[in-house]
């Protein structure tokens, strides 16, 4: 089963997309503390890791640059939520490495969509390297 880490500080929206996600048959899990959710991508090794931008201590583009910069989660797909949909901000975090951005609010079907569309490019480029 696919699984999947979710990282946002705010319970709800944590706790909406972690629901989504079990109804469409992945295994997520999730976290409110991007600290922990380091520590959580490096154990538990998710097929694909959503986080909120905006969060205390570690932001989301801090916590994009250290999964990317660890040989050990630097592949796993990255897609980042933030209610700033400024062209800056998007360009920061594809500049980081993120592999998609979904601006708040989003819908299931755009969730739903982003995390397929990234898994499966995913799994293409592991694919070819074989």
């Amino acid at each position: 089963m696919t699984r999947v880490l979710v990282i946002d500080d705010e319970d709800a929206i944590r706790q909406m997309i972690v629901y989504t996600l079990k109804k469409d048959g992945f295994n997520a899990f999730g976290t409110p503390s991007s600290v922990e959710g380091i520590e959580l991508a490096r154990k538990q090794l998710p097929d694909l890791i959503v986080c909120d931008v905006r969060m205390e201590l570690v932001n989301g583009y801090q916590m994009l640059t250290a999964i990317r910069n660890d040989p050990i989660t630097a592949s796993i797909p990255f897609i980042l939520i933030t209610a700033d949909q400024s062209r800056s901000g998007m360009r920061q975090g594809m500049e980081r490495g993120a592999d998609d951005y979904l601006g708040k609010p989003f819908t299931s079907a755009e969730l739903i969509g982003a995390v397929n569309a990234r898994l499966q490019k995913h799994r293409a480029l592991f694919q070819q390297a074989e």
